[in-house]
């Protein structure tokens, strides 16, 4: 049964959520608030907490500011969750983020960690991944509704998306007759060196890849990866044989990315390692430089395009090894450093067991991570290992999304 209740937000949730707690202890998440907002919401009672339905701001907080873009009100747009935040307080938001989950999950005390920040908090995106539905033999390309996400709207702009994307997303809107036959469908453009990449998700059957290829002149590949695939994708149509066009992950924020690469490379450097393991290497951005700096890297990479792409980087002494980190890592050492860059989902029990038996253990590991809550899972599972040093670097302003970048040296007995 739902009733109303008051409260005031206190902190933003991992998510983008708004969280606070009503007179009697109910913990509340409430979608589009911001800390200090006075609101009255309704809510059906959990065993724990409650998710807020309707919102009505009583008195505003005075973070907030007037959303940019015309779709995160008018549509709902569920693509950014913090628009309503100025600036700074979205920042202090996702230090908040970081420094509850090392609390929380980790039990480790932490104070506030920085959080770095880029030139631009607009048109930074350069890859932008819509959802695609058709009904009634038309298509609609756009976003989730972050309050109904079974709901897909027309996307006219998107303020923290490069214009060119765009401009590659309108070309391919215009030629949806070339798509793979489906139902629902999931698409990503991301620019690449010499043009645009485009990635499909669904559908059985595919036979006019090509023609979109040539139909919308900034592609230079298009990667297709159908139903029941299990994530493995394949190249069916690119311009240029061989030039590895979007083989590997890049982040969407380039200045950002460099201030953090940067950053990591310092720590490298700090320690003077004289052989390293870069695990979840991707094409070798890191490993390059560390090996050309004098060590010896190994660099772990399951994707055997990005590993094709690392080896060729590396200078003698050094290797790349495309395989999981699970199989490779046991092999690779000892080392003085581990890098570890792990997808959204983190590290695996079996890498964290890996770490903890070793002998010798590596005596410094750097994780970078794009969810606070997973690396301070992984952390936990290190209690070998203290926390020399944690910085936040926000990748993605307007979203609730935070990469991490976390120094761990060995305990010494």
């Amino acid at each position: 049964m739902s009733e109303s209740v008051e409260f005031d937000i206190h902190a933003i949730a991992a998510g983008g959520d708004g969280v606070g707690r009503t007179d009697d202890g109910l913990v509340v998440f409430a979608a589009r608030t911001a800390p200090g907002d006075h609101v009255r919401v309704s809510v059906e009672r959990g065993k724990r907490f409650a998710r807020a339905g309707r919102v009505a701001v009583l008195r505003p907080s005075s973070d907030r500011v007037t959303p940019v873009c015309p779709h995160y009100e008018g549509d709902g747009c569920g693509g950014c969750q913090l628009q309503h935040l100025s600036d700074n307080a979205q920042r202090l938001a996702k230090a908040g983020i970081i420094r509850d989950a090392f609390q929380r999950i980790a039990k480790r005390p932490m104070d506030l960690p920085p959080v770095v920040h880029g030139p631009s908090a607009w048109r930074y995106r350069t890859k932008l991944t819509l959802a695609l539905r058709r009904a009634a033999g038309a298509w609609t390309v756009g976003l989730h509704r972050y309050d109904r996400a079974d709901e897909v709207f027309p996307l006219d702009d998107c303020f923290i998306t490069d214009r060119r994307v765009l401009d590659v997303w309108r070309a391919v809107r215009e030629r949806t007759d070339l798509l793979p036959d489906a139902e629902a469908l999931r698409a990503s453009v991301r620019l690449v060196g010499d043009g645009a990449a485009l990635v499909v998700e669904g559908g059985h059957a595919w036979t006019r890849a090509r023609d979109l290829l040539e139909a919308v002149r900034a592609l230079v590949a298009i990667w297709w990866i159908p139903d029941g695939a299990r994530s493995r994708r394949r190249l069916v149509a690119e311009r240029g044989a061989g030039q590895e066009h979007g083989a590997s992950f890049a982040q969407v924020n380039a200045e950002v990315a460099e201030l953090m690469r940067s950053h990591v490379l310092s720590l490298v450097r700090a320690h003077a390692p004289r052989r390293v393991v870069d695990a979840y290497a991707g094409a070798g951005d890191t490993a390059e430089p560390i090996a050309r700096a004098g060590a010896a890297v190994v660099a772990i990479e399951w994707d055997r395009s990005a590993s094709r792409v690392c080896a060729a980087r590396l200078p003698s002494g050094s290797r790349a090894v495309a395989d999981t980190v699970e199989r490779a890592l046991p092999g690779a050492l000892p080392a003085d450093l581990v890098l570890l860059n792990p997808p959204r989902g983190g590290l695996s029990v079996e890498v964290t067991r890996v770490l903890e038996t070793s002998s010798p253990r590596p005596p410094a590991l750097i994780y970078v991570s794009c969810d606070p809550a997973t690396l301070a899972r992984d952390v936990a599972r290190l209690p070998s290992y203290r926390v020399a040093s944690l910085i936040g670097f926000d990748m993605f302003p307007q979203t609730a999304h935070i990469e991490t970048v976390c120094a761990l040296q060995l305990e010494t007995p």
